[in-house]
């Protein structure tokens, strides 16, 4: 156990190491959903070129995240010296530091998701995400500079509020990672699985259901890592993979979700109704 606090205490430090398993995670899913996907994709030209759209995201919220990671660092810092937040005050052992950590930090997922959803604003730079036709794991990071920056602030307020030690913090980061890559990625799991799963984690299908194209599925199932915020809130939906279809009902063109300029640009526009 002190190995594996000492790896992720200092794991901040090596960003080639944490680019690795971020890397690592998208080509695993990324085989295995050419292996058993659980919908048939209809790119606009093909997967390469949806992908480097979606890369191209996910390089603006990887910067992005990088120099929030400055902030991080000093505000779990400034927690830890002052005794600041739920695992000090409950005087927490290393289980349970871990353990506070990790669930406040995914309680900020599901909340800024939330929130971006139910906010006309807000929900302008997110819609960005729910626009892509074709949801696989190159979706995953697929998020408006405006999104990530807000998802990196609320971030920082559950840090400040749990008082989340680093190795916590990047248990974590680690975690959302690989969920994200697991459930965007195209793959088709045993039903009976995949409803197991989804008790505990986001699973694969209880995640698409949050990219069907029609209200109310899209207004559920917010949740990153752990299922359990959508179950204690009512957010949770089961829709039948079959029925699934990706995109948007209104908002942004469906034809144009792979104009990555025209992405970047629709939050500042007039919104069609």
């Amino acid at each position: 156990m002190d190995r594996i606090i000492e790896y992720f205490s200092t794991l901040e430090q090596r960003p080639l190491e944490r680019m690795a398993i971020l890397v690592g995670g998208l080509l695993i899913f990324w085989i295995i959903e050419g292996a058993i996907p659980l919908l048939p994709m209809q790119y606009k030209k093909n997967k390469l070129r949806h992908a480097s759209v979606n890369f191209g995201f996910t390089v603006i919220h990887l910067i992005i995240h990088t120099l929030l990671a400055v902030l991080i660092v000093k505000l779990s810092d400034w927690c830890n010296q002052t005794g600041f937040g739920l695992v000090y005050w409950f005087n927490a052992n290393l289980f349970f530091t871990i353990l506070i950590g990790v669930l406040a930090l995914d309680f900020s997922s599901w909340l800024v998701h939330f929130v971006m959803h139910k906010t006309a604003l807000l929900w302008r730079f997110h819609l960005i995400h729910h626009s892509d036709n074709n949801v696989d794991v190159t979706t995953g990071l697929r998020h408006h500079p405006g999104d990530s920056l807000l998802r990196g602030i609320f971030f920082l307020l559950l840090i400040f509020v749990s008082g989340a030690p680093m190795f916590s913090v990047m248990i974590y980061q680690t975690l959302v990672v690989l969920a994200t890559a697991f459930t965007h990625a195209n793959i088709s799991l045993p039903k009976k699985l995949d409803h197991t799963l989804s008790y505990f984690l986001i699973s694969p299908n209880m995640h698409k259901v949050h990219h069907h194209w029609k209200q109310p599925f899209t207004d559920s199932n917010y949740g990153a890592v752990f299922s359990i915020w959508d179950r204690l809130f009512g957010t949770f939906k089961i829709l039948d993979a079959g029925k699934i279809r990706y995109g948007l009902d209104r908002y942004y063109p469906n034809e144009k979700d792979e104009d990555f300029v025209s992405l970047l640009k629709k939050p500042f526009q007039k919104m069609e109704p």
